[in-house]
């Protein structure tokens, strides 16, 4: 019985989409795009809290094949990047392709007929010769067990159910989380509400953020001579590669290097914050790198306002009227607000259960023998399966590098599957042992292991202590293995 589609994909992100450009390339146009939200964009179209902007400059966070000339600032805001995502998904015609309001329960392997049985709630499955999950890292919200939190009076937001109409003029607030989306959020809150209290369990890096509108000359230069754009770009990507490579992958071999951008950090919070017990609780003690940093010019100003206060105790229980820290005070407030990121680990990996040959299931496999795929795209036991968010997958500081490596894999590996008449591949274990070995020791230099990272309390580190989320190798050789990995690294065969 042949499959309903050519390939199925879960996810109408930016790596959905990347998927779906290149399963075009590939000659196999029939697929579908299975999305839970009601429209496209992923992290795009969920996020709309005040001050969302991206923590990559521009020029970088886009596809290399599809530059977008109009951004307005060198860190555009999330609008912004819901409009390209816009953009590139009519001029690519993958909206006819997509389903929205779809949730995927789960996915099962059908050896005997080689292809993939995709549940959906309510009932429905669809099936598909190759299933590729483009779920994202961040796309579980976290909403911390506080006891007492069913029993707040109040108005509760999680930054990524933000609510449109939400109104914090006069509203004495709280947030939960001092992550990368907290940074962003802070200072737009402590503009119109009443008091803020900030409750942090984990001080955040934060280095000067050098943002400023692209100039309308400028973009009409990007417009008429993309190569300009182009040089941007490659400018760009060169600082982040060092400050990712060489400053956290490469800790062992450059620590100077690394200590000086936490003295640049630590410069720009002097600088900013005037209280020196408010500079001591906001200043990290673990090393730059082991928690992910982010840029910003208003976040530590905002701690000198006089209704903003910096709470560091932890939280012991949440009442109606407000929330009780450990040490017995009590800060009263009507709204709550969680900053408090995402299950990456828990639930995240993978986001829907799916169910390999011999009846293997990925998110026990992972939890039970290490999270591991062969190159942060496939997993053995799990044929004609492309995971687009794995461990040890993400390459650089944009995602977009991530996403383009992986659509070169999928360009070799469904090249050889077609040049030998096969429609069913597999990772060996062989491959996937030696390139899970081969990960784990060069990780050995980095921040992760040879610096002080005990109390980050970072996502990178999985249930096991593992910091299994990057890939620690430069953007230049993932993309190069992508296009020459040994081919032989796969089984193939063919399934009448």
């Amino acid at each position: 019985m042949a499959p309903q589609y050519d390939a199925i994909v879960v996810g109408a992100g930016f790596g959905g989409m990347g998927a779906g450009i290149q399963l075009d390339r590939l000659g196999l146009s029939n697929y579908v795009i299975l999305e839970r939200e009601d429209d496209l964009g992923g992290t795009w179209h969920v996020n709309r809290y005040p001050g969302l902007a991206v923590d990559i400059a521009s020029v970088t966070y886009s596809y290399s094949f599809e530059p977008n000339p109009h951004w307005s600032r060198l860190f555009a805001p999330g609008a912004e990047l819901k409009k390209y995502a816009e953009h590139v998904a009519d001029k690519y015609e993958l909206r006819r392709r997509m389903r929205f309001g779809t949730v995927v329960d789960g996915a099962r392997w059908d050896d005997e007929l080689g292809h993939w049985e995709v549940s959906i709630a309510g009932g429905e499955t669809v099936t598909g010769r190759y299933l590729l999950t483009a779920t994202g890292f961040l796309s579980q919200p976290y909403t911390p067990p506080f006891p007492g939190i069913d029993t707040f009076a109040g108005e509760i937001i999680h930054t990524a159910a933000w609510k449109d109409d939400a109104d914090l003029t006069g509203r004495a607030a709280a947030i939960i989380g001092t992550g990368a989306t907290a940074v962003q959020l802070i200072p737009e809150v402590a503009e119109k509400a009443r008091s803020l209290t900030v409750f942090q369990r984990t001080p955040i890096w934060v280095a000067p953020k050098i943002d400023t509108e692209i100039p309308v000359p400028v973009r009409r230069m990007f417009e008429r001579v993309p190569l300009t754009q182009q040089v941007a770009r490659l400018v760009n990507t060169s600082l982040l590669e060092a400050l990712m490579v060489v400053g956290v992958l490469h800790f062992k071999q450059v620590r100077l290097m690394n200590k000086g951008v936490s003295v640049l950090a630590k410069a720009h919070l002097r600088a900013a914050v005037r209280d020196p017990e408010t500079r001591r609780k906001l200043t990290p003690d673990y090393d730059f790198g082991c928690k992910r940093p982010t840029f910003s010019n208003r976040y530590f100003p905002t701690f000198n306002r006089p209704h903003v206060r910096l709470e560091t105790n932890s939280i012991d229980h949440i009442e109606p009227d407000g929330i009780v820290t450990a040490d017995g005070h009590k800060t009263e407030i009507d709204t709550l607000i969680l900053a408090t990121g995402f299950n990456l680990w828990d639930v995240n990996f993978p986001a829907i259960e799916i169910i390999g040959r011999e009846g293997v299931n990925l998110g026990k496999f992972w939890r039970d023998n290490r999270f591991q795929a062969y190159e942060g795209i496939t997993v053995p036991k799990f044929p004609n399966f492309l995971s687009l968010n794995s461990p040890y997958s993400y390459s650089g500081l944009s995602y977009f590098t991530t996403i383009e490596a992986q659509m070169k894999h999928m360009g070799r590996l469904f090249g050889e599957l077609r040049k030998r008449g096969a429609t069913t591949f597999e990772v060996t274990e062989r491959a996937n042992a030696e390139f899970l070995d081969r990960v784990t020791a060069k990780l050995g230099s980095s921040v992760f292991y040879r610096g002080d990272c005990a109390t980050a309390n970072s996502y990178y580190f999985n249930p096991h202590g593992e910091a299994a989320l990057l890939r620690p190798t430069s953007t230049i050789n993932a993309h190069r293995e992508a296009v020459s990995f040994p081919l032989d690294d796969y089984m193939y065969r063919t399934i009448a």
